[in-house]
């Protein structure tokens, strides 16, 4: 799987041509503590790189789940809406939040790596 990250710490999986998935990362959630509720976005809204798609609670606190590239939402992960630990648990795999069909894939390369990613978090 060929992850790349954003500075708000989502991660973006566009490794199928149709769409790519969208979630927080193991950093976020870490931070969050046990997350207890996620405001997914609606599939059909389009959001520019760096908008507000989506809102995830936890116990300690409330954050802004940016869109790290710009599309159209095609699918919400409905499952983690019935089960918000999923974000805790499988943040990288069942705890997806969306997929987002993509506008402009060059956008991918801005992104970081995992390794230059590690990096950033260790110091945010």
């Amino acid at each position: 799987m060929s992850l790349k990250f954003s500075k708000d710490h989502e991660w973006v999986n566009a490794s199928n041509a149709e769409a790519a998935i969208v979630g927080i990362t193991v950093h976020a959630q870490d931070a969050l503590g046990d997350v207890v509720f996620v405001d997914l976005p609606e599939v059909g809204a389009s959001f520019k790189q760096g908008d507000v798609a989506g809102v995830v609670e936890s116990v300690k606190a409330a954050a802004d789940v940016y869109m790290p590239i710009d599309g159209e939402i095609v699918e919400v992960n409905e499952a983690l809406r019935d089960d918000p630990s999923l974000a805790n648990t499988a943040p990288l795999a069942e705890g997806w939040f969306f997929k987002v069909k993509l506008s402009n894939s060059a956008q991918l390369d801005e992104l970081l790596d995992e390794a230059a990613y590690e990096a950033f978090a260790k110091d945010a």
